[in-house]
């Protein structure tokens, strides 16, 4: 029997100091920091072995399908869409897929790759491609930045972050391909990034460059005529290797592109993202990327 004179005594809950959680009990992540304690630098690019897709994912553990990754231990501070225009160049692409996982992951990046491929064998149309890869894209997720870049450059400094910043920005700074140099000061082919905002105030890219040359200077004068300036890391670290190849068949010099460059502020409220037309043909999901095959039409 119970002693009378036993006193009562009251449960208190002991206060402890959890860290912020979800709902479901799990761990809120914090932000990723601005410059990744990850990066280490210059790097060594080689194109003298051969490289494999099998090796390429082998080598790619934490990739989800379709060549998406996020950061486990933070939260990216973008969600970034690599969008790379492409034909026939698959040996390019094993290197680029070499290279470029292993920095876009040091560099703590929410990031997806699209391959956007022209189906056919008309003329290419690279800025088109762009557009399509910009649509494709965020029909998958929201992503809020977008890097346009050829399959046959890759970075050679990871601290050349492939994001976006307040400005266009143009991370293909020094090519060896033009001696470690800027070949002038209005250029803005190979990589570039763009935030949704500044993609949609200049309506994207002209969908009319058919053929090699000229979209790069159209899209510097689009930028130029919204009020906005293109960002670049400095030299040392915006520099570059290109895999040498030929030219492309059916990617010769565009004649009309001068013409259509002196053009482009009368030209661009029409010709743009709000003027796209296409059809996609193949959509493939592999661990390494997301390749879409594109019908793009024909030059008018």
């Amino acid at each position: 029997m119970r002693d009378s004179s036993e006193k009562k005594v009251d449960t208190v809950e002991k206060k402890t100091d959890f860290p912020p959680s979800t709902p479901g009990g799990i761990k809120e992540l914090e932000k990723c920091p601005d410059t990744s304690p990850l990066l280490v630098g210059p790097l060594r690019i080689e194109f003298s072995a051969p490289v494999t897709l099998d090796l390429v994912r082998e080598e790619s553990p934490s990739l989800e399908e379709g060549g998406r990754y996020k950061p486990k231990d933070c939260v990216a501070l973008q969600k970034v869409a690599i969008i790379i225009p492409f034909r026939n160049r698959e040996e390019h692409l094993k290197y680029w897929l070499y290279y470029l996982h292993p920095i876009l992951q040091r560099q703590q990046l929410d990031y997806g790759v699209y391959i956007i491929a022209q189906d056919g064998e008309e003329v290419f149309n690279r800025a088109k491609l762009l557009n399509i890869g910009y649509v494709e894209a965020l029909k998958e997720y929201d992503y809020d930045c977008f890097v346009f870049s050829d399959v046959d450059l890759i970075p050679m400094d990871d601290r050349n972050t492939y994001k976006c910043f307040s400005q266009p920005r143009h991370l293909s700074v020094s090519m060896d391909k033009f001696g470690f140099r800027l070949p002038y000061i209005q250029y803005f082919g190979g990589v570039s990034s763009m935030s949704k905002e500044q993609f949609l105030k200049i309506n994207g890219f002209p969908n009319n460059y058919w053929g090699w040359g000229g979209e790069d200077d159209d899209i510097y004068n689009r930028l130029s005529s919204k009020g906005m300036t293109i960002s670049r890391p400095n030299g040392q670290i915006g520099r570059c290797r290109m895999i040498r190849h030929d030219r492309d068949k059916k990617n010769e010099p565009n004649p009309q592109r001068f013409d259509r460059i002196a053009h482009t502020r009368e030209t661009m409220s029409r010709d743009g993202i709000n003027s796209l037309t296409y059809e996609v043909t193949r959509v493939e999901k592999d661990k390494l990327f997301t390749k879409i095959t594109v019908d793009v039409g024909k030059p008018t």
